[in-house]
């Protein structure tokens, strides 16, 4: 049944964890290699690597598919990509010469994750990257500023992978692409779209996913809880506000609820189109596209996410965007709407600004049930007086 599933990019579904035995043959020379310490950011791209979700890399990336994606927005074989994947320590790599095996560390500076088999080193500049990739070189930008922090020479080479990360949270929902394709081959899925959020969900959220489901065999609702910007709302508050949801709103069995280990970039189009291609790893069709994907601050347009994909062959992106302008509750309409499908003017609209709805949730109030489910709401009002940010 996984046949009838769309194809991981390149293909091929390619995972980098050694076999338990070669991993321990691994382990056991790991105290004689050179090794990095990675960033947290680091850990979630080599976590990615080895579960397939960022097909068809091996590793991170050489210089010709460094420079290709930076000029092309595509690999050297012509496969669309928009953010390079690289590891540019920021101590240890002048030690190192080509052609060495180096153990890639946990943040936590004990635990060994893979094996870098390190095929080159080259210089880069960090500015033209943020411009690419960013649209910006400006430091106050998260994504530019973590690009601004790496060292100054990458290092590429492919992965063995010896174990995943060490997690305590989101256990039951830290499925890889394999183990997603299984489930939905499992369901008899043909389509499946992704949603990707790193807010927590409101009325608007769960109307575009619905509609989606109209058109779709299924729903991945795939968070992203790697590494976010200080002051957004923890992943631990968003991954609930989706269980109240679900237990109470949608059919359980369209619908799976898995956690992407990924790292915020906040590269807005480039981001867009990076999303769609590792959901399309994990086995989506389909991808929603809302207004300001993955942006921050004003640094995109309302909808330059969504025009960028129009830049990229369909058939050699594979997954099919869906596009979805700003929705609300329209009073006139009694429903959801967009301004494609609403005539009525704003006034009718119920919108609230993120600043009025943190201050409802500070006094314990609830807003009203056009812009978020009461239970969603709870969720967040509780979280507030544990300490936790909205």
């Amino acid at each position: 049944m996984e046949s009838h599933l769309i194809a991981p990019h390149g293909g091929t579904l390619v995972q980098r964890v050694a076999a338990p035995e070669a991993a321990r043959e691994w382990e056991a020379r790991a105290a004689t290699l050179p090794r990095i310490i990675l960033t947290n950011r680091e850990v979630s791209d080599v976590e990615m690597l080895m579960m397939g979700a960022l097909s068809p890399l091996t590793g991170f990336m050489g210089h010709t598919a460094y420079r290709s994606v930076l000029e092309t927005y595509h690999l050297p074989d012509g496969l669309p990509w928009t953010v390079p994947i690289t590891l540019a320590p920021r101590e240890g790599a002048d030690d190192l010469t080509e052609g060495q095996d180096v153990v890639l560390l946990h943040e936590d500076g004990r635990t060994p994750l893979a094996i870098l088999h390190l095929q080159e080193k080259y210089p880069y500049s960090k500015e033209e990257e943020a411009r690419v990739v960013y649209r910006t070189a400006d430091a106050a930008h998260p994504g530019v500023a973590a690009v601004y922090e790496q060292g100054e020479v990458a290092l590429a080479g492919e992965i063995t992978g010896l174990r995943l990360p060490p997690h305590a949270d989101f256990l039951d929902y830290r499925l890889t692409p394999a183990q997603t394709r299984a489930e939905f081959a499992r369901r008899g899925w043909r389509t499946v779209v992704g949603f990707q959020t790193r807010n927590p969900v409101h009325r608007a959220h769960e109307y575009i996913q619905k509609c989606a489901l109209e058109i779709c065999d299924g729903l991945l609702l795939h968070p992203l809880v790697g590494a976010t910007k200080g002051d957004d709302i923890p992943a631990d508050v968003r991954m609930r506000c989706y269980e109240v949801l679900l237990e109470n709103y949608y059919p359980s069995n369209r619908v799976v609820l898995s956690v992407n280990p990924a790292a915020m970039r906040y590269a807005g189009p480039a981001e867009a189109i990076f999303h769609a291609i590792v959901r399309k790893n994990y086995g989506c069709s389909h991808f929603i596209v809302g207004r300001d994907h993955a942006g921050v601050g004003s640094y995109y347009g309302t909808y330059d996410a969504q025009r960028f994909f129009d830049k990229f062959d369909a058939q050699r992106l594979g997954i099919t965007p869906l596009k979805f302008e700003h929705t609300f509750y329209c009073r006139k309409c009694a429903g959801m709407a967009s301004r494609k499908t609403c005539a009525h003017d704003a006034s009718e609209h119920v919108s609230l600004s993120g600043t009025r709805v943190r201050e409802m949730l500070r006094r314990g109030e609830i807003p009203p049930g056009e812009f978020s489910r009461p239970e969603v709401a709870a969720v967040l009002i509780a979280a507030m007086r544990n300490g936790n940010r909205t």
